[in-house]
């Protein structure tokens, strides 16, 4: 006694003195697990009971005498002499020194996990433990494996059904298997099982099956190697003699729970623990963070067992747990089947009485198999007494006969196990098949649910299907959305506004999607503190409160936060998302929409009863937020306007990985992203080949679903280069950049009328004809659009810049259908031609270009004739006209700009800002006017009057450098500049390098040829200046090697050289000086500078293939600008300003050049478009799901199918043999029972028979002559 309190007392002061510990000492599973001892407890037997058995030398807990401080005995009349052991009596509770992590000696298996623990811990704590601290996953079913253990042999087909069909259908199911977890009998099979899958499995799938030992502690072998007091991280664990079935612990397991009674070699002191432990098990709820719409599913499988099972089995029943028994594997697996098979025979005459209980006739019949069982029991009535308990709750036992059915299934047999269970549970209204589609659910079968549920057979409601949606839903299960869609289940009906809120309130902890949603929400409820914050402090005290009010504000999460995050990732292309359902369509400004949305999620907020307008794509968002592939792209399938769906996932996805952390998520959000720009071109190229002037129409249409914008500016918000190198884009940009000219125009003939515009009348330009365009335009069906296919019914697509108001016009008329649903088109007066041939010519952007690159070129001429030849002194001598001449042009460059900024797009002010900003030319740009600015400025005054032209030289340079982006819309100079743009990235690494040698050299070489030269201009000049120049080859060999004679006067004076004279060189180091010059050559001129070469090739190699991609991209942008341009070029730029100002300030006439990449249908065209563009969708699925299909590997899944199919038909044709050889027996018996009938009847003397009795030969004759 005095040993074990001393062991308790260690254990509760280790503890403390782990707990107590610097951090640097302790590990992190030791901190977390530190305080397992306060809580957690052992048993320790504390009186000695005699075993009689043991001639006093052994307590009945199995521990020796010498163990005990005290002995039971009696009171001084020997009447109540304690002669029956009880753990809860005679054993006390210490602190446990048996926790922590197990490694098994010479298994390369990782760690186990271990807890000595007493039989009345409260299960919630350890299940707790397990999936919180240990990590162990939460299980979607438990499987208890009862029966087996000790020296039972296990059957052959014992263990292939634990090994086929309960590891592998626990492994598709996400399950825990409950075993002994000791290497003997069914443990070790389970064991070895579960090692055989983890081989095999994937690294997704190993950690799917969890097997848990639940063991008592006195009957472990070795257990004193896992004793510490502090926990063993880990303990090392040797396992003597392998081969043979012992009490060791197994290896294969990944937990072991060590029920401490205070016995020692004794069996059976963990059976009330495991079945509190299944009890709690089964009543939490399976999903991720407890989000099923089911409890976890808890089994128990009985295989073999002796008679002592029966009282756990029949208390388990009570509490409805289900039973499935292996009839066959021996003992009371046995005994039950032949119970539960046999019984309803002989109860068949008495069914009414069933009821009021057992028959007489069927307590013999238990009695009878009891002695057939269980022959060594003596007290044979309280076992009747249990089986007969039993029967009445026999609905919650299912019969397995293994042997015969085989382990191919036995994930069915185990789903309709706990269904059976579940069906004695559910109401009377309820849908008796609902609890197996949430287990199918929940297990993730879908196979099970398509070949069981949903064949036909089953009608099912829409309120059946609702929770096992959501449960899909939340717990990424795509393949269950689409069965439930297809299916029956209604979309429109079941996604509501206040469902959708639902589901981004279970978004994950810890996500990106989940901070975001956090930071709008504190935003909006106005808490200043950054949600980060409080993972930064991650030891701070009231980090537990900070958590629970993070979880008090999951409530609060509402579509004004997913608006939020929306707006913070598509702010630049799309207007809010959700504002008209919030009533906030009106509301421009942040702060006010702040206010309004507080003051409708405080009220009644009726808006969450109503449908959700676009379901599809609302969930389409909700999935690509999450980054869940497969569950967006079926939404991506259903959802219409497919392009846009893709390219704004695309967008998505790419500003989601740029607010990444984690790697990986980064990665697969990227290639998510990739995958969607894919779906993007491979749809639009289905559209192109199918009919070009609707594509065109679909990159142009206006989409109510994404915010008001277009297949293109998505997709230029979405960098998706790969979209934009399509043909079908390109010629539409082509198009557009042409105008109403032919795009053959050579560049002469367009130089040749800007300078002389009286030739757009000729026919130097060939131009489309007006009445080309009149015809395309009043091409329309005759009848509901039934008859002529025509471009009208999806919009006009003619980009004549002859009168851009005629375009809106027309497409105001589309907008406004008439009553037989053909768009009413209201024909505007046609202009003269000499108007429309002027503006076809002068409003067309590659016009517009051609002024611009001209007078750009006028510009640069004239800035260098004033750096050069007239650039006069400061006022009042100077400036010259020609520099008054250059302010006023640049004034012009900087008030188009302004516009371009300030007052064009429909974006928000910071946001425009934002935009600008981030581009690098507008960069450029910004750059060239301050410094002009600046110059302009210094140049006015004497004293900076030379600054100021130094500040304008160099601001010329950089309006130069402006002629690159110019260019870029040429095709053959355009991709070159991608390429010369990635090169300077390769220059500034090898400017590093060289900046390296350069810095070595220098110094080292200035300090060995002058000893002493305190100026700094010759200094710097002989550090970094020559050595530089030395790469090209400029070596004054005079300078530096002493041999050659050397003109220049010095001096060693200190005096004359701190006077500027210039230093004598030095002699006896000069060898080293010629030695480093020749290293510094072979560095820089060989390696150095090839390995720019090296790099430089790379680069271009590797930009080549894609730079007519990037190219192409850049080309969007550029034809956007230079579209959204007036026709005059600075410096006559101001006169167009002028004219906008009096139209959009005074006149208030509407912009109409600024909508015309956007185009606005509605009605059926706007519908016949979405329609078409689904049909090619739908083709283009077709056509990749042929491909999938003929490839090898879906052919070889096909194959396999339908050898399984194959091998389970003949299995049934083995069962059908087995029956027809029953058959046959028994026909056998009734023949020979007739005979017998027969004979005694002709032998009797009681009557005579009119005719003597057919023989067999007979009856044969008669059956073939009657056919």
């Amino acid at each position: 006694m005095k040993d074990t309190r001393g062991e308790g007392s260690a254990g509760a002061a280790g503890s403390g003195a782990g707990a107590g510990s610097s951090p640097d000492k302790l590990s992190k599973s030791e901190k977390d697990q530190s305080w397992i001892p306060k809580i957690i407890k052992k048993r320790v037997c504390t009186t000695f009971v005699e075993d009689s058995f043991s001639n006093g030398a052994l307590c009945q807990c199995g521990g020796a005498r010498d163990a005990h401080a005290s002995v039971a005995l009696g009171d001084n009349f020997s009447t109540a002499i304690v002669n029956h052991w009880d753990s809860a009596q005679h054993s006390s509770e210490y602190p446990t020194d048996a926790f922590g992590e197990l490694k098994f000696a010479g298994a390369s298996k990782r760690h186990s996990y271990f807890l000595r623990l007493s039989w009345d811990t409260t299960p919630s704590m350890v299940y707790t433990l397990m999936t919180a601290h240990w990590g162990l996953p939460a299980p979607n079913l438990v499987v208890s494996v009862v029966g087996g253990e000790g020296t039972t042999k296990v059957k052959t087909w014992v263990r292939e059904v634990l090994r086929q069909g309960l590891v592998k259908a626990s492994q598709s199911t996400g399950a825990w298997i409950l075993t002994g977890g000791l290497r003997e009998g069914v443990g070790r099979c389970v064991g070895e099982a579960v090692r055989d899958h983890a081989t095999a499995a994937s690294s997704v799938s190993l950690n799917k099956v969890v097997a848990l030992g639940i063991t008592p502690w006195g009957l472990v072998c070795n257990r004193e190697q896992l004793v510490n007091p502090q926990g063993s991280f880990p303990a090392k664990y040797y396992v003597e003699n392998t081969s043979k079935d012992s009490c060791y612990l197994d290896n294969n397991y990944q937990a072991f729970l060590l029920v401490d009674d205070g016995s020692v070699g004794r069996r059976g002191g963990e059976t009330g623990f495991r079945a509190k432990l299944e009890d709690y098990i089964s009543h939490q709820r399976t999903g991720i963070w407890g989000s099923g719409s089911i409890d976890i599913p808890v089994l128990c499988m009985l295989i073999s067992g002796d008679a002592s099972i029966l009282k756990r089995l029949d208390l388990s029943l009570k509490k409805s747990m289900p039973w499935l028994v292996l009839a066959g594997s021996g003992g009371l697996a046995d005994f039950l089947s032949e119970l539960l098979s046999s019984a309803p025979v002989a109860q068949s005459s008495s069914e009414g009485d069933s009821e009021a209980g057992p028959s007489v006739d069927l307590k013999d019949r238990v009695a009878e198999r009891i002695k057939k069982y269980f022959p060594s029991e003596a007290k044979t009535d309280k076992l009747v007494e249990r089986a007969l308990s039993i029967y009445q709750n026999k609905d919650l036992i299912t019969i397995y006969h293994g042997e015969q059915e085989g382990p191919n299934d036995f994930d069915t047999v185990l789903l309709k196990a706990l269904v059976g269970a579940s069906k004695q549970r559910v109401s009377v209204d309820s849908n008796p098949y609902n609890e197996e589609l949430k287990l199918a659910v929940t297990w993730n079968r879908v196979d099970i649910a398509r070949s069981e549920l949903f064949n036909g057979d089953i009608q099912w409601r829409y309120k059946d299907l609702e929770d096992s949606m959501t449960d899909a839903l939340i717990n990424d299960k795509p393949q269950f959305v689409r069965l439930f869609t297809e299916n029956g289940l209604n979309i429109l009906e079941y996604l509501t506004y206040s469902r959708l809120e639902c589901l981004y309130r279970s978004v994950a902890d810890g996500t990106l999607l989940y901070q975001l949603l956090q930071r709008c929400l504190l935003e909006r409820l106005g808490i200043t503190a950054p949600v980060a914050s409080s993972s930064s402090s991650a030891d701070s005290p009231s980090k537990e409160a900070a958590e629970n009010i993070q979880r008090a504000l999951v409530t609060e999460i509402s579509l004004f936060e997913v608006s939020g995050v929306l707006q913070l990732l598509m702010g630049d292309v799309c207007q809010p998302f959700y504002y008209d359902t919030l009533e906030l369509k009106k509301i421009s400004t942040k702060r006010r929409a702040l206010k309004h949305a507080s003051k409708v999620l405080h009220g009644n907020c009726f808006y969450r009863d109503r449908r959700c307008l676009f379901p599809w794509a609302s969930l389409f968002i909700w999935a690509v937020l999450q980054n869940r592939s497969e569950m967006a792209t079926f939404f991506w399938e259903m959802a219409g306007e497919s392009v846009l769906s893709a390219l704004s996932g695309c967008k998505i996805l790419r500003e989601l990985s740029k607010l990444e952390v984690e790697t990986e998520s980064k990665l697969s959000m990227k290639e998510l992203a990739n995958r969607f720009e894919n779906l993007a071109h491979d749809v639009f190229s289905s559209c192109y080949r199918s009919n070009e002037s609707r594509s065109f129409t679909l990159l142009i249409r206006k989409s109510p679903v994404w915010g008001g914008t277009t297949c293109l500016q998505m997709g230029m918000g979405a960098d998706a280069r790969l979209f934009f190198s399509h043909d079908g884009v390109q010629s539409l940009l082509s198009q557009i950049w042409w105008g109403d000219m032919k795009r053959n125009t050579e560049v002469w003939k367009l130089l040749l009328t800007f300078f002389c515009p009286i030739l757009c009348y000729t026919d130097l330009i060939s131009f489309r004809k007006q009445e080309d365009q009149q015809q395309e335009e009043e091409e329309k069906p005759n009848e509901d659009g039934l008859g002529r296919d025509s471009d009208s019914l999806y919009g006009t697509t003619v980009f004549s810049f002859s009168d851009i108001k005629h375009i809106e016009t027309e497409t105001d008329g589309i907008q406004t259908p008439s009553i037989r649903g053909v768009p009413h088109y209201r024909r505007p007066p046609q202009r003269p031609f000499i108007v429309s041939r002027w503006r076809q010519f002068w409003f067309a952007p590659v016009t517009s270009f051609l002024g611009n690159v001209l007078m750009y070129f006028l510009f640069l001429l004239l800035f260098a004739y004033v750096l050069l030849v007239d650039f006069k002194p400061p006022p009042p001598a100077g400036p010259a006209i020609t520099e008054y001449v250059l302010y006023f042009w640049v004034f012009t460059i900087v008030c188009e700009e302004i516009r371009e900024t300030f007052f064009l797009g429909t974006m928000p002010l910071h946001q425009r800002i934002r935009v600008y900003i981030e581009d690098v030319w507008s960069k450029c740009d910004l750059t060239a006017i301050t410094l002009f600015i600046a110059g302009l400025i210094c140049r006015m005054f004497e004293w900076s009057y030379g600054f100021g032209r130094q500040i304008l030289c160099v601001d010329y340079m950089v309006f130069t450098l402006r002629l690159i982006h110019i260019f870029a819309i040429h095709k053959q100079l355009g991709p070159k500049i991608i390429i010369v743009g990635k090169m300077m990235k390769d220059i500034f690494f090898f400017l590093f390098f060289l900046g390296v040698w350069l810095m070595a050299y220098g110094v080292a070489n200035q300090a060995l040829i002058y000893s002493y030269d305190p100026r700094l201009d010759r200094i710097f000049r002989r550090v970094f200046y020559r050595p530089y120049l030395h790469i090209f080859g400029q070596i004054p060999v005079e300078e530096m090697d002493v041999g050659k004679d050397w003109d220049m006067p010095c001096t060693d004076n200190v005096t004359l050289i701190n006077n500027g004279a210039e230093p004598c060189r030095t002699l006896y180091s000069n060898w080293l000086v010629v030695i480093l010059l020749v290293v510094y050559l072979l560095v820089t001129n060989i390696l150095l500078i090839n390995l720019l070469i090296a790099m430089f090739s790379y680069t271009f190699s590797e930009v080549q293939a894609n730079s007519d991609i990037y190219w192409k991209f850049q080309r969007y942008n550029l034809i956007v600008q230079y579209h959204s341009r007036p026709s005059l070029a600075p410096p006559f730029i101001i006169l167009s300003h002028l004219n906008l100002f009096i139209k959009r300030t005074i006149r208030k006439v509407p912009s109409v050049k600024i909508l015309h990449f956007v185009l606005q249908l509605k009605g059926k065209a706007a519908n016949r478009l979405m329609t078409w563009e689904t049909i090619q969708k739908e083709d283009f699925l077709t056509a990749q799901s042929k491909i999938q299909k003929s490839s090898d590997s879906e052919r070889l899944k096909r194959m396999s199918v339908k050898v399984d199919n194959v091998l389970k038909h003949v299995t049934e044709s083995r069962d059908f043999d087995h029956r027809l050889r029953a058959l046959e027996n028994e026909m056998e018996y009734c023949s020979n029972a007739l005979s017998w009938i027969v004979d005694t009847l002709a032998q009797s003397s009681t009557f005579k028979p009119p005719r003597p009795p057919p023989t067999l030969r007979d009856t044969i004759i008669h059956s073939s002559s009657s056919t």
